[in-house]
């Protein structure tokens, strides 16, 4: 009875230790929640508020719902009366698209042959591919600059993708590599057993197997792409070329700010992203865990 009785006290102890445990690390991710989601709530409160500006109160709840914000962000017109607004779309999302699309069309052959293949100076160009990740795109910002002036490219989608290129196709390498280095090599090697060539076995056993990885790989160029900032605002001049994180930028002035507006054109540029997740999840989640594991 004794040893019973000590084994039930130590079992309520232990369950009281857990039970205590679990509720603290549920509180801390409550608080790391709200910390996190507190600033988004703010946004999404000012940009639905009829005030411009942000009044002094702690909870983020709009002050009289109005869609005004959204209205004055997408009616923008230039001085001839073209739609300014939807030409800035067209040129973030031709950008973005591009920019992903000549990321994974340079990246996948090139990611394959360095997962697959030996040549001479492989290691080298490994290291110079990884170095060139370590230096900001501002750090070549003025060498680029002068670049697409010689090429007559300033103010124009086609130098804009060329620039953001420099940067997603190391970024693109890196990551197929990693992903095509996780596939094992028998089932290429059974392909061409079968009487498959190389670049048949690369057609349909090594792109289908990565099809989650290069998913990911594409999103994550469109992003950097879909968000980036210094380069667009230096390489364009005119309105009409801007990208949306340029024009959302203009709200933003020496004297003052439209932080209404801002704040309803931060949401416009955020649904595009959130919507390419939300259908892409799938993929982002094996995509990610591609190169975790070979054999």
């Amino acid at each position: 009875m004794t040893v019973k009785a000590s084994a039930n006290a130590i079992d309520e102890t232990g369950g009281r230790r857990t039970f205590l445990g679990e509720a603290l690390v549920h509180l801390a991710l409550i608080v790391a929640t709200i910390a996190a989601l507190y600033p988004v709530l703010w946004v999404i409160s000012l940009a639905f508020s009829r005030a411009s500006d942000p009044s002094a109160h702690v909870l983020p709840v709009p002050r009289g719902l109005s869609l005004e914000h959204f209205r004055a962000v997408t009616e923008t017109h230039d001085a001839a009366g073209r739609w300014l607004f939807g030409r800035q779309l067209a040129n973030s999302l031709v950008v973005s698209i591009a920019t992903a699309a000549v990321g994974i069309a340079i990246a996948t052959p090139a990611a394959y042959a360095l997962a697959r293949f030996r040549f001479v100076g492989k290691e080298r160009g490994v290291w110079l591919l990884m170095a060139t990740q370590m230096f900001p795109g501002v750090a070549t910002l003025v060498p680029l600059y002068l670049i697409l002036q010689g090429l007559h490219l300033l103010d124009s989608k086609a130098g804009l993708v060329l620039v953001y290129a420099t940067t997603s196709v190391p970024f693109c390498v890196m990551q197929l590599r990693s992903a095509f280095e996780s596939i094992p090599v028998d089932l290429e090697e059974a392909a061409m057993v079968d009487g498959a060539s190389r670049f048949q076995a690369f057609r349909m056993v090594a792109l289908p197997a990565a099809r989650p990885a290069i998913a990911v790989t594409a999103l994550f160029a469109f992003m950097s792409a879909w968000n980036e900032f210094i380069l667009a605002a230096t390489l364009l001049s005119r309105q009409e070329a801007f990208t949306l994180p340029v024009a959302l930028q203009r709200y933003v002035g020496e004297h003052g700010a439209a932080w209404g507006h801002f704040a309803a054109g931060a949401i416009i540029v955020s649904i595009p992203v959130m919507a390419l997740f939300y259908v892409a999840q799938r993929h982002i989640v094996s995509g990610l865990t591609s190169g975790g594991v070979k054999g």
